[in-house]
């Protein structure tokens, strides 16, 4: 497997510069617009609230509302499977002077909205959801007041959220996380025109091969309300932790070398790479720049051999959407891969621990499964075999699982892999672009 490929636009910074552009005054014009129909749930809500969206090939246009612009829905505003969506969302109708109901697929309905609903209580909003603050939620939105925050477990929708309200508030809004999580949205809002302001208390120490420090720093954030938000030009840096899949295909598969083109690079999403590379991984980064506040650069892979390791703690929230590709990478290493305090991989699109270790040992993968993890066996334990897996509807398990299926033996079946267009429409026909440029 070799060649270059054009990663697709980061969803999670897609979904901000779309409601944070919303939000702007003037037409905001946005480049390499993720493809994912989690990212395309966001404009549709944002056309029920009464923003003009136009979706060109090239380019998403969005002609601003301005803070206090959006329209009452007249029908409910409905998420699909992107639960950022729905959280972000949610924030920008606390401070609506209007009610709206927001819900999603079945796989949403059954999340749990409770992180959000709260603090947004805590501020003025009226927030009532079904079964324990599950969608679908209505909110009922009016004067907010600022409110000064601490996470109870590290999220960056949450804070995002609560980061989005606090631009309606009556006053400086602080969200305090003890884990450092994503930056997207307080890097997007500042690019738009909003005052955000970024401490950090004192390190946590950083363990051998941890990257810099800063990364598990407490961070406080803090919104000024009711700013002149600005449309902009702003293009969207490759997703990262679509890339991932393609760079753990290329370890698995040996021979293999790959070029990724404009990598999201921010540090609060790099975790991975580091500790890829200090499980053997050869991975170069190049070309790094700046661009709208975010890194962007250039990823090498090359084939290596991998000796494992486990994840825990800090790191897992640094990594959440990147545990299930390590998982699959466990049956290829040497001693194997564990993951544990990752409870949070229970409320995803499916329970991520169950469906991997499921697809896994189906597979012929040794796999021990934790109430906060899991644990699979490295290479010593045989090598996988073709079988017929079912992600359960979940993107990120049908791509890992396809990872883990290409060192087997034999064909596999991914069922129902059309699930993977949440996030990267374009996966399985890269892989076989890439595949084929390989066999040549």
């Amino acid at each position: 497997m070799s060649g270059v490929a054009e990663l697709p636009g980061d969803k999670s910074i897609s979904h901000r510069y779309a409601i944070i552009a919303a939000l702007a005054e003037g037409t905001s014009e946005i480049y390499n617009y993720a493809s994912a129909a989690d990212c395309r749930s966001t404009l549709e809500c944002l056309k029920r609230l009464g923003v003009p969206v136009e979706i060109g090939r090239e380019r998403v246009r969005i002609a601003g509302a301005g803070l206090h612009g959006l329209k009452a829905p007249r029908r409910a505003l409905d998420a699909e499977n992107s639960g950022t969506t729905m959280r972000m969302l949610a924030g920008v109708l606390a401070g609506q002077p209007f009610t709206s109901t927001i819900t999603g697929d079945r796989s949403l309905r059954n999340r749990p909205m409770a992180r959000i609903a709260a603090p947004l209580r805590q501020m003025g909003a009226a927030v009532s959801g079904v079964d324990g603050d599950r969608a679908p939620l209505e909110i009922r939105g009016g004067n907010l007041h600022a409110i000064d925050y601490t996470l109870p477990v590290p999220s960056a929708q949450v804070k995002s959220a609560i980061l989005l309200a606090g631009l309606f508030a009556d006053g400086v809004t602080s969200v305090h996380e003890a884990v450092r999580t994503r930056d997207h949205t307080e890097l997007a809002l500042r690019e738009f025109g909003a005052s955000v302001e970024i401490g950090r208390g004192e390190s946590e120490p950083a363990g051998p091969g941890a990257p810099a420090a800063a990364n598990r720093a407490e961070a406080i954030v803090r919104i000024h309300p009711h700013p002149k938000l600005q449309a902009r030009q702003i293009i969207v840096p490759g997703d990262l932790s679509a890339a991932v899949f393609l760079i753990g295909a290329a370890l698995v598969l040996p021979g293999s070398q790959l070029l990724l083109h404009n990598a999201g690079l921010n540090p609060t999403r790099t975790r991975v790479l580091d500790f890829l590379i200090g499980m053997g991984a050869t991975i170069n980064v190049a070309s790094l720049q700046s661009r709208e506040g975010e890194l962007v650069g250039e990823i090498a892979v090359r084939h290596s051999p991998l000796e494992g390791g486990t994840i825990s703690g800090a790191h897992v929230a640094e990594m959440i959407d990147e545990l299930p590709l390590l998982a699959a990478l466990g049956p290829y290493t040497e001693k194997g891969i564990e993951f544990r305090d990752a409870k949070e991989l229970r409320v995803k699109e499916s329970d991520r621990i169950a469906a991997l270790a499921e697809g896994l040992r189906r597979m012929g993968a040794g796999v021990e499964e934790f109430p906060d993890g899991l644990r699979v066996e490295g290479r010593a334990s045989g090598k996988l075999r073709g079988a017929k897996v079912d992600p359960q509807g979940d993107h990120r398990i049908a791509m890992a699982l396809a990872v883990a299926a290409l060192g087997g033996e034999g064909d596999s079946t991914i069922l129902d892999s059309d699930c993977a267009a949440v996030s990267f429409p374009e996966f399985f026909s890269t892989l076989a672009q890439l595949r084929d440029t390989g066999s040549h």
